[in-house]
C-alpha cells in the first residue's frame, strides 16, 4: 500500500522525490557535528510552535484599542478571555510567549555557533546574509506580538520604540504618525500591527527560511572543524567524512528536541513569566496614557539594542548606533579577512575577542534590563550616583561590543593572527 501511494505521487508529482532526496536521504552533513548544531532545527521547532499557537490565539483576540468597559480595551480583555475562559487558552498563550523567547535563546546561541565556527566565512555568506535577515524579521515580528496584549508596558514599549524614527531628519515626524496611524498608539496602531503580526511578516520569515535552507543545502553545512567535507570525496562522489542527513541527524535531532521540549515544559507550567522576564509585570495592567511604568524597557532579547540606544547621549547618533550594532553582524563576512574558520585553530587574540563581545552582550542586556541600576546600590551602597555608574559601566561595554569588529578587522586585514594548521579532513574524537 505504501509503495502504491508512492508511486501514485512520484507519477503525478515526480519532482517531489528527488527533492526530498537532495535535501534529506542523499544531503551529506559532517559526521563531527557537536551540541551547538541543534540550535538549528531547534529554531525551526520553535517556528512551528509559534505559527500553530499563533493560529488558535488569531480565532479569540480582538485587535481593537477601544474600551469594553472603563480601562480596559478589546485586546487586553480578549487576552484574558483567552486565558480564563477558553479551553486550554491559558496553555496556547503560554506555549506562544514562551516559545518567543525560546526562539531568540536558540537564534541567539545559534549566530555564536555561526561566529565560533566560520559559518559566515566564504563560501557561506549568503547563508550568513539570509540568517541576519530572519534575525531582523524575528525582531520585528517579536515587537508587534509584545504590543498585541495592549498591557500597559504594550503601550509605552510601542510609543517609545515608534518615536524612534522621529529622529531621522526632515521625515521623521510624519513617518511616525504614519507608523501608529495616530498621535499616539491607538486601535490603528493596534490593527495595523496585528496585520503585520499575523500575515505580513510570518510569510516573509517563512520565505527566507526557506531560502536559508536551500542556501545552506546548496554549499553544505559548515562544522566544528571549519573543514569542507566536500574536498575528499569517494569514488562515487560522497564526502568521506560525510554522513546522509536523513536517518542519523534526524534520529540525533529527536534527542534535542525531547530535552529542549522539557525544558520549555517546566518553563510553560511552573514559571510562565520566569520573574518578569519573558511577561513583565506591567503588561498585566490594562494600557492607560496618563500611567506611565516606573521603568519603561523592552524584552529581555531587545535589552542589549536598547541599552546601546540608551548610552548614547543624544537622540540621532543613538539610534544610529543601535541600527549600527545589527548592520555589523550583516557585514561580519567582510570585516574578518581570516583564513582559518573554526575557533579551534584559530589565534588567542580571536578567541579572548569572542569571549569579551559575548560578555559585553550579556552585560548590555543587563544595562537595558535595569539590573545593573537595582545592583548598583547593593554594591556601592544607597548614596552611590546610580546613573554615572550605569552610563560608565555601559557605555564600556559599548566600545568592547564595537571594538569587537574594529578589533577583527585589524587583525585578519594586517595577518596579526597566528593560527594553527588546519586538518585536511575532520577529526574525530572517541
Amino acid at each position: 500500500m505504501a509503495g502504491a501511494i508512492a508511486r501514485w505521487f512520484n507519477e503525478r508529482a515526480p519532482g517531489l522525490a528527488p527533492m526530498y532526496r537532495k535535501h534529506m536521504t542523499e544531503y551529506y552533513a559532517p559526521k563531527n557535528f557537536n551540541v551547538m548544531y541543534y540550535f538549528g532545527s531547534l529554531a525551526m521547532l520553535v517556528l512551528v510552535n509559534q505559527i500553530l499557537t499563533g493560529i488558535f490565539l488569531a480565532m479569540f483576540y480582538k485587535p481593537s484599542a477601544l474600551e469594553v468597559f472603563p480601562g480596559t480595551s478589546e485586546a487586553f480583555a480578549s487576552v484574558y478571555y483567552i486565558m480564563r475562559d477558553v479551553d486550554w487558552g491559558w496553555l496556547i498563550r503560554y506555549m506562544h510567549t514562551t516559545g518567543a523567547s525560546m526562539f531568540f535563546v536558540v537564534v541567539y546561541l545559534h549566530m555564536f555557533r555561526g561566529l565560533m565556527y566560520g559559518s559566515y566565512k566564504k563560501p557561506r555568506e549568503l547563508v550568513w546574509i539570509l540568517g541576519m535577515l530572519i534575525f531582523l524579521v524575528l525582531m520585528a515580528e517579536a515587537f508587534m506580538g509584545y504590543v498585541l496584549p495592549w498591557g500597559n508596558m504594550s503601550f509605552w514599549g510601542a510609543k517609545v520604540i515608534i518615536s524612534l524614527f522621529g529622529a531621522i531628519p526632515v521625515v521623521g515626524e510624519t513617518l511616525v504618525h504614519w507608523i501608529m496611524g495616530d498621535f499616539s498608539p491607538a486601535d490603528a496602531t493596534l490593527n495595523r500591527f496585528f496585520s503585520l503580526h499575523v500575515v505580513a511578516l510570518p510569510i516573509v520569515l517563512l520565505l527566507l527560511v526557506v531560502l536559508h535552507l536551500a542556501a545552506l543545502h546548496e554549499v553544505g553545512s559548515n562544522n566544528p572543524d571549519g573543514v569542507e567535507i566536500k574536498k575528499k570525496k569517494n569514488e562515487k562522489g560522497i564526502p568521506l567524512d560525510g554522513i546522509p542527513f536523513h536517518p542519523y541527524y534526524t534520529v540525533k535531532d529527536l534527542f534535542g528536541v525531547g530535552m529542549f521540549l522539557l525544558i520549555c515544559a517546566f518553563i510553560i507550567f511552573f514559571a510562565p513569566g520566569m520573574g518578569g522576564w519573558f511577561l513583565e509585570h506591567d503588561n498585566f495592567v490594562p494600557a492607560n496614557h496618563l500611567v506611565t511604568p516606573a521603568a519603561i524597557k523592552p524584552v529581555w532579547y531587545f535589552t542589549p539594542f536598547y541599552a546601546i540606544l540608551r548610552m548614547i547621549p543624544f537622540k540621532l547618533p543613538g539610534v544610529l548606533t543601535m541600527f549600527g550594532a545589527i548592520i555589523l553582524l550583516f557585514l561580519t563576512p567582510w570585516i574578518d579577512r581570516g583564513q582559518v574558520k573554526s575557533i579551534r585553530y584559530r589565534g588567542t587574540g580571536y578567541k579572548i575577542a569572542l569571549a569579551l563581545f559575548a560578555v559585553s552582550f550579556i552585560s548590555l542586556g543587563l544595562v537595558g534590563a535595569e539590573v545593573t541600576a537595582e545592583a548598583i546600590p547593593m554594591i556601592f551602597g544607597a548614596n552611590a550616583d546610580i546613573t554615572s555608574i550605569e552610563n560608565l559601566f555601559g557605555r564600556f561595554w559599548v566600545l568592547v561590543y564595537f571594538g569587537f569588529f574594529v578589533f577583527l578587522w585589524v587583525y585578519t586585514y594586517f595577518g596579526l593572527e597566528k593560527t594553527k594548521p588546519v586538518p585536511e579532513r575532520v577529526t574525530t574524537h572517541d
